[in-house]
């Protein structure tokens, strides 16, 4: 009995650091709880790095609060995303704390953000954060109460894009598989904008490998580096 209460108090546990991304704003108005969001019922994490679940998740989640709407958004301006612990949670509810490790955010071209394929292929980086002076992305995005601003680059040519937002939970990284990724995709269409289409795309999955030291990484051996996971981030 008391190996079952165990067992049931670290399930417990384990579950409540999950994390979703679940909120998107204009600089700082919200485009609505779930709106223009494909997400999975399931907060769970990703912990294979070739599944094609990389994208935008998928199983063993099942995408099933998946919005058909396209939010508008300038070139040049601000989007925020927030994530939580689960569909509906609030600012003091974001990822547990022991959860540390880098956050990325990826874009890509579609021809039909609301209701296309996610493609595999041509996804840039347009933001990353990882560890710096001691502090985890993290644990910045705790204390602005899981959100998380960043800017749409000028120069990328008008049209309908999918956003992927990711966090990786690196307390349980220091072998393969165990690295936790936590990724959605937003569906945008983006205003404005240039002529400078990104050359340098990576694929999910494809982006990372199991050997990747921002993949397989000991959170707890003194490490005072790391390096953050897929490309660079693309500038205008």
């Amino acid at each position: 009995m008391r190996s079952t209460f165990a067992f049931a108090a670290l399930f417990a546990a384990t579950a409540s650091a999950h994390t979703i991304l679940n909120e998107l704003y204009n600089g700082g108005t919200s485009y609505g709880l779930h709106n223009c969001l494909r997400l999975p019922s399931y907060d769970g994490p990703i912990m294979d790095v070739t599944s094609s679940s990389m994208t935008c998740n998928g199983s063993p989640n099942t995408l099933d609060t998946v919005s058909t709407s396209v939010c508008s958004i300038a070139a040049g301006s601000q989007i925020g995303l927030r994530w939580g612990h689960t569909l509906t949670s609030g600012s003091n509810d974001v990822i547990d704390a022991s959860h540390k490790g880098p956050i990325m955010v990826y874009m890509a071209k579609i021809s039909n953000a609301g209701t296309g394929t996610p493609p595999t292929s041509g996804w840039f980086k347009i933001y990353h954060a990882g560890l710096s002076n001691g502090k985890w992305a993290v644990d910045t995005l705790i204390a602005n109460g899981g959100k998380l601003t960043v800017t749409i680059p000028s120069c990328i040519p008008a049209g309908q894009y999918l956003i992927r937002g990711e966090i990786i939970a690196l307390h349980a990284a220091s072998s393969y598989p165990g690295a936790q990724l936590y990724m959605e995709c937003g569906n945008l269409n983006v205003t404005g904008g240039g002529s400078k289409t990104p050359s340098s795309t990576v694929s999910f999955p494809g982006a990372y490998k199991s050997s990747d030291p921002g993949i397989t990484y000991n959170l707890y051996s003194g490490q005072t580096s790391y390096t953050i996971p897929g490309p660079a981030v693309f500038t205008c």
